[in-house]
């Protein structure tokens, strides 16, 4: 059996296991701590950041930093919310997010995080940026403008699928999702509807075709309860549900 231990967050003592990181010891314990970037089947990657936490007073992932016995972690206060809802602030400016005319609304976690953190407005001004739609495979499309670059169908169309279907090239403003084809179409790849990487998006980036309301807007699996009350991503997961 794993050696077991206790930690401190945001004043509880909550118990971990050897070699667990702070999310999944405050997940296993009941405790949400927003994040996009994660899913327990992938190594995290921590790109998104917004699993900040401090632990004993220095910023860190939460999905990246493990636990150790003693250690303070402080996540719901004030300060690190109000970063958390920035970060999220960024990705609704920096992509075109109009999540009334998107077909993930409800089942978006990006638009899920947002409500979860009480974001009213986006504080910053919008990129408007003016990115390629992909909607030349048959059963699936790409929307640019909504790509929030998690790179979680990276990983799973490389280690789940084995096709290396996606990649991320450039960086910061200039980082962008490629296509391994040809012709840089996802019609060209060797990407299916059936891939893991087709059901792992968290936004409204890639999409199924003929699907947008196959369950109607308002009894979509964010219209009905916090995205806090999930606690962590099941691998089962599929957004579509």
């Amino acid at each position: 059996m794993a050696d077991k231990g206790h930690f401190s967050f945001d004043g509880v003592q909550l118990p971990f296991l050897q070699g667990q990181t702070i999310l999944q010891a405050a997940a296993d314990a009941g405790h949400y701590i927003p994040h996009l970037c994660y899913r327990p089947e992938f190594p995290p990657h921590g790109s998104c950041k917004l699993c900040s936490v401090k632990a004993n007073g220095k910023f860190t992932s939460a999905c990246f930093e493990p636990v150790t016995e003693g250690m303070k972690v402080e996540s719901e206060t004030p300060e690190i919310q109000g970063y958390r809802k920035r970060v999220v602030q960024m990705l609704f400016a920096e992509g075109n997010h109009y999540c009334p005319f998107c077909q993930q609304s409800g089942n978006c976690k990006l638009q899920a995080v947002a409500y979860h953190l009480g974001m009213e407005d986006t504080h910053y001004a919008h990129q408007y940026p003016r990115r390629q739609l992909d909607a030349s495979h048959p059963d699936a499309m790409i929307d640019y403008d909504r790509c929030i670059l998690c790179e979680l169908c990276v990983r799973a169309s490389r280690d789940v699928d084995h096709k290396q279907v996606f990649g991320v090239a450039g960086r910061g403003i200039e980082a962008r999702l490629l296509v391994n084809s040809p012709s840089g179409l996802l019609g060209d790849s060797r990407f299916s509807i059936t891939d893991a990487a087709a059901q792992v998006c968290p936004v409204g980036a890639i999409v199924p075709k003929k699907a947008a309301f196959a369950v109607p807007i308002g009894q979509r699996r964010y219209d009905t309860h916090d995205i806090g009350e999930e606690l962590a991503c099941p691998p089962s997961e599929n957004k579509g549900d």
